[in-house]
C-alpha cells in the first residue's frame, strides 16, 4: 500500500519512519511512505502556502492552489485507475478507531492532507477531500501527529511486521477479544516491591489462564469502557460465564462500596 503525505513539515516523520518495530514495513515497502511538501507547488519568491482568513479572525489559512497542484502531481505519479482517496485529519472528521483501521490496512493506501494554521480553503476540502478523519475532540496545531498515528496502527497490522504475527490479535479493541480491553501483563521478578504476579499465571494452567485473562478483561472493560461491554453484550459476544462473572463482580463491588450510588442528605 502506498501513502502519500501532504505536510508543511516533512522533517517530522523521519523518526517515525526509521524507528521502532514497525520500520520493517515502511524499509520493507509494504507500507509505502511519500512525503509532499505544498511549498514546493507555490508561486513567488517565498512560496506562500497561506494567507489571510476573509471576514477578519485570528490566524491564517491554507492556500488552495498549492495544494491541488500537489495533488495534481501526486496524481500523477500514483496513476492510478481509480484514485486513491483524499484524507483531511480535521475535528468534524469521524474519529479513528480499530476497525477503521483495519480497514485501512488491507486498503491500497491514501492520500493524506495534514491542514496548519486555522485550517484550509473550504473550497478545497468540498472539491477534492474524500474523507475526514479525527483522533478525538481535541485540537492539534496540524495533522502530522494524526498522520503518524494512522501509519504506526497500519504498519502494526502488516505481516511481518510483529516479532509474533499473532500478537496483535490481542490487543485492546480487536475482533479476537470481543472489542474488549486488553488484560494486564506482568514479567520477571515474580515478586517486585511485595507484589506478587497474580497466581493464576503461574499455574501453568493453559485453561485457568485463559480465564483469568478475560475475567480481567471483562472487569476493566466494565469499569474503564462500559460501552464496549454492552456492545459485546448486544451483539452476543458475553457467554453465560461471562456475565456470571460480570453479576458477581458487581455484587462483590457492592459489598465493598455499600454506600455507592446513594447520596448524602
Amino acid at each position: 500500500m502506498r501513502f502519500d503525505i501532504i505536510t508543511l513539515f516533512p522533517e517530522l516523520f523521519a523518526p517515525l519512519l526509521i524507528s521502532g518495530i514497525t520500520r520493517r514495513a515502511y524499509e520493507s515497502g509494504l507500507v509505502d511512505v511519500h512525503l509532499w511538501n505544498p511549498r514546493d507547488h507555490a508561486e513567488g519568491n517565498y512560496r506562500r502556502v497561506d494567507d489571510r482568513s476573509f471576514g477578519g479572525g485570528p490566524g491564517m489559512v491554507m492556500l488552495a492552489e498549492p495544494l491541488f497542484k500537489c495533488l495534481t502531481a501526486i496524481r500523477a505519479e500514483r496513476q492510478e485507475a481509480n484514485p486513491a482517496p483524499l484524507v483531511l485529519f480535521s475535528p468534524i472528521g469521524q474519529a479513528l478507531n480499530h476497525s477503521a483501521v483495519e480497514q485501512w490496512s488491507h486498503s491500497a493506501g491514501a492520500v493524506l492532507l495534514c491542514g496548519r494554521y486555522e485550517g484550509v480553503d473550504q473550497r478545497f476540502i468540498d472539491q477534492y477531500v474524500d474523507q475526514q478523519i479525527s483522533l478525538g475532540d481535541f485540537v492539534l496545531s496540524g495533522g502530522e501527529i494524526a498522520a503518524m498515528a494512522l501509519l504506526d496502527a497500519v504498519a502494526r497490522l502488516q505481516p511481518g511486521v510483529l516479532n509474533d504475527e499473532g500478537s496483535h490479535q490481542l490487543d485492546s479493541f480487536n475482533p479476537a477479544l470481543d472489542g474488549l480491553l486488553d488484560s494486564p501483563h506482568y514479567t520477571r521478578p515474580e515478586v517486585w516491591q511485595n507484589h506478587a504476579v497474580p497466581a493464576e499465571l503461574m499455574s501453568g494452567h493453559h485453561a485457568h489462564i485463559a480465564r483469568w485473562r478475560r475475567e480481567q478483561s471483562l472487569r476493566l472493560t466494565s469499569l474503564h469502557r462500559p460501552e464496549l461491554l454492552e456492545q459485546a453484550r448486544l451483539l452476543g459476544k458475553l457467554s453465560r460465564q461471562d456475565e456470571a462473572y460480570l453479576k458477581t463482580s458487581q455484587s462483590r463491588a457492592d459489598i465493598k462500596n455499600p454506600s455507592h450510588g446513594s447520596k448524602k442528605l
